[in-house]
């Protein structure tokens, strides 16, 4: 990917549906199809014109199955992110971005669906990818336990204090208290209840986690040009960058840089890309799946270090309106739900649009960021058109 991507392919429409587990009305391509047809409607786009789809995390959708529920005409690409779980959701953006930037498609949904009742759980899918017998015979056989490892490394041997996920979460459930979409709508955290619910695995306890819920997320998108002659304000899509480098993997768990989520060299070639910085960025949608691990990309994509990460990650600072550095808006995959990871691309545009409920007056960019801790992982920045 090179900064030759920036304005040529933006997010024309978005579609979201999101049940609690094991209460959705229909069967996993059902759901996913009527997110695909809310992402056309909030464009104005035609559904049979869509021709190319992209998803991650061993989505089980085959593109090719969901033609004649859309009645597509043609079908020019289709690509999966392989491995990397949710660490691949900005990369499905880099796929989609590319089809259309090279002609190999026009108008490209990226979606993840996950109704468990017929997919299977996530932790089978995790096993699978990221845990090896290796690993299993230490005794870890939970993402939690893993990422449990990697934060007490953050905490003990760099110094990072552990109030500062509790700022975190925190701020996730005050956006999340007012997103009528969110499972925590009209419920902020209670912090007694957060410092003394069960274990997971320690330094975790319920509220450090994400949740777990049915639905389907999906994005169209075009051309930057195209996208001006829909329905909706477009956003464009300035740059992704993803993978991993030497000395980063789940072989052994004893790579270099322990206690980071993975993204350093990620973010580096995002802002080479894109010629930002972290200052420039408006507000962050982090992937959550534990909270240190939050906390771990938001160093790694340089908006505090080790050093300062107390004075930046507060609550006052991570919440909208008035907060420097807003983070997970819609309340992100602890507070809005989870749906690996979907709903926060489908907020990255929401908040640039000016629909997020919790706004960020004037906002023009958004850094989204893929699973922390994945063998591979991801992040894009979005902007406003103008931008």
């Amino acid at each position: 990917m090179t900064a030759t991507l920036k304005g040529q392919v933006s997010v024309a429409g978005v579609g979201l549906q999101q049940y609690k587990r094991g209460t959705a009305p229909m069967q996993e391509q059902g759901v996913l199809v009527r997110a695909i047809v809310d992402a056309c409607e909030d464009a104005g786009f035609d559904p049979k014109d869509i021709d190319g789809f992209v998803s991650y995390g061993d989505d089980k959708n085959e593109p090719v199955r969901l033609m004649s529920d859309l009645g597509l005409k043609n079908l020019y690409f289709n690509s999966q992110v392989f491995g990397g779980g949710g660490g691949g959701i900005a990369a499905a953006f880099g796929h989609a971005a590319s089809a259309i930037a090279t002609g190999q498609a026009s108008a490209v949904i990226v979606f993840r669906a996950l109704v468990q009742s017929n997919s299977g759980r996530m932790s089978a899918a995790v096993m699978r990818h990221h845990l090896n017998d290796h690993i299993i015979g230490a005794g870890l056989v939970a993402p939690a336990q893993i990422c449990a490892l990697r934060a007490q490394r953050m905490f003990e041997y760099h110094g990072v204090p552990r109030s500062v996920t509790e700022e975190l979460v925190k701020a996730s459930y005050y956006h999340g208290s007012r997103n009528p979409e969110a499972v925590s709508y009209g419920s902020e955290l209670d912090l007694e209840a957060f410092r003394t619910s069960r274990w997971v695995a320690e330094p975790f306890r319920l509220f450090d986690c994400s949740r777990e819920n049915d639905g389907a997320g999906a994005l169209l998108l075009v051309s930057r040009e195209r996208a001006r002659d829909l329905k909706k304000p477009p956003v464009q899509i300035l740059g992704v960058a993803n993978g991993t480098e030497k000395g980063w993997g789940d072989l052994l768990e004893n790579d270099v840089t322990y206690a980071t989520a993975g993204f350093a060299p990620v973010a580096r070639r995002l802002w080479q890309q894109t010629g930002l910085t972290p200052a420039d960025i408006d507000v962050v949608q982090l992937y959550e799946n534990f909270s240190a691990q939050g906390i771990a990309s938001l160093i790694d994509h340089g908006f505090c270090n080790y050093e300062n990460v107390a004075e930046v990650v507060k609550f006052e600072n991570l919440i909208a309106p008035s907060g420097k550095l807003p983070v997970n808006t819609s309340g992100g995959n602890f507070a809005q739900g989870f749906i690996h990871g979907i709903g926060t691309a489908v907020e990255s545009i929401r908040v640039l649009r000016g629909e997020s409920a919790n706004p960020v007056p004037g906002a023009k960019t958004c850094l989204l960021a893929g699973g922390p801790g994945a063998p591979t992982v991801s992040s894009a920045l979005f902007a406003v058109d103008s931008l």
